[in-house]
């Protein structure tokens, strides 16, 4: 499922006792999305301590987050910062804390913009890890994150648990919003701004190899070559015949939903009035089916294809994880971006580089890498790598600044509508 994602729009603190109160772009800030109460009275409303939206978001200078988040902890009365916190919000802010991500100051995105351009001159073997994070502009919601499928899913855990909108009560003046997230087809999407940044640097030897844990094709889609890309989840656009094992890359999604939805069904209802086609078969490490109703294309071969997606419970394309594995042991410098790196096998490539590790991190949640990025240089004095929260997009518009001449830059931004030009035939032929 996609999910588009939602923007907070508060631009003041949302701790009513905060003294400073304005928030603005360029300040560091704390962004995160609770669930509320299915029922809230008018009366325990005006005694909430935050301002939270009718969606449960919030935004937060970060001082003022972390005296929220040590006074919804504290066992006491006297260790209270935030006076007034009732119970009940006491574990809403506990719920926000899982989602709660963090913005950097614009003035230390270019500090680090600028630091992270030189780790990149000086790189001979730079390897990318993304991960969802660097898609989110592109129209798919991250996971963990405010907007995330995590924070949906549990959303819709209340409704079901309720029957209510866990957001539909906490304030009359607020704009009706639909809760019902919808989805955005995959043909749709094209590359962000990362996502051809990462392209172009590739293309002037900046970066060696990508790592992704994303399927939406869109590495591809900017012209990254295949040679020098892992697609360690598989790609919705590629389909793979289970004989010959001859891959095909489509103009649209390959996947069979349907067939999925037989086998979940039956798993989850015991029965179904789906027809079950000859050829379709229940994998047997995710339970689904891979198959995407179409035939080898191959003289002689009678094989059918099917989609090259890894649901968990699947093992990874060996040959794929291989040359992975290969270009993350030759990495002098590993650059990750839009991911908490948690999902295995896929994490482990990110610390295999060569020692001492120089690791770049950017994404908007805190990840068990993060001291990593911030280990000195005993020469240099300095911390060999860098650590950025915040959108992945800002942060490459910082960085092509600093490795491209301002004549370059232009000509690129220029030619923009050229590429996007060339995706649409892509996708639509």
């Amino acid at each position: 499922m996609l999910i588009v994602m939602a923007v907070c729009g508060i631009d003041q603190c949302s701790l009513i006792q905060c003294s400073e109160q304005g928030i603005v772009s360029v300040a560091a800030r704390i962004e995160v999305c609770t669930i509320l109460p299915s029922k809230v009275t008018k009366s325990e409303r005006e005694k909430f301590v935050i301002r939270w939206s009718r969606r449960g978001e919030a935004v937060f200078h970060p001082e003022c987050w972390q005296m929220v988040i040590t006074s919804a902890r504290a066992r006491n009365k006297k260790n209270m910062k935030v006076k007034f916190l009732s119970a009940a919000e006491k574990l809403m802010v506990k719920e926000a804390a899982k989602t709660a991500e963090r913005h950097d100051s614009k003035e230390a995105f270019e500090r680090e913009a600028a630091r992270i351009a030189e780790i990149l001159k000086s790189s001979k073997h730079c390897v990318t890890f993304t991960g969802a994070g660097i898609s989110t502009s592109a129209g798919i919601g991250d996971y963990r994150g405010k907007s995330g499928k995590w924070t949906e899913d549990a959303r819709a855990v209340v409704r079901l648990d309720t029957g209510d909108s866990p957001s539909g009560s906490l304030s009359d003046s607020d704009d009706n919003i639909d809760e019902e997230q919808s989805g955005v087809p995959y043909e749709d999407l094209r590359p962000t701004y990362t996502h051809e940044a990462l392209c172009k640097l590739m293309e002037l030897g900046y970066i060696k190899y990508i790592i992704s844990q994303n399927c939406d094709g869109l590495h591809v889609l900017s012209g990254v070559p295949e040679k020098q890309l892992s697609e360690l989840h598989g790609n919705v656009f590629k389909e793979k015949c289970d004989r010959c094992g001859q891959i095909y890359e489509r103009a649209s999604y390959v996947l069979n939903d349907p067939l999925s939805h037989y086998f979940e069904e039956l798993q989850d209802q015991g029965m179904t009035r789906m027809t079950k086609p000859d050829y379709v078969k229940q994998c047997n490490t995710c339970g689904l089916c891979h198959y995407t109703g179409r035939k080898c294309e191959q003289k002689g071969c009678r094989g059918y294809l099917h989609d090259t997606i890894i649901n968990f419970g699947d093992e990874l394309d060996q040959s794929i994880l291989d040359r992975a594995t290969e270009h993350a042991k030759l990495s002098d410098v590993m650059m990750c971006l839009g991911s908490t790196m948690t999902v295995t096998p896929a994490c482990h490539l990110v610390e295999m580089g060569q020692q001492p590790l120089k690791l770049i991190i950017c994404n908007r949640q805190k990840t068990a890498l993060d001291d990593i990025c911030l280990e000195m240089d005993s020469e240099m004095k300095q911390p060999r790598g860098s650590r950025v929260f915040g959108d992945c997009d800002l942060l490459m518009r910082e960085v092509m600044r600093h490795l491209l001449s301002a004549d370059e830059l232009t000509t690129w931004d220029n030619e923009k509508m050229k590429r996007m030009a060339q995706y649409d035939k892509q996708r639509k032929s």
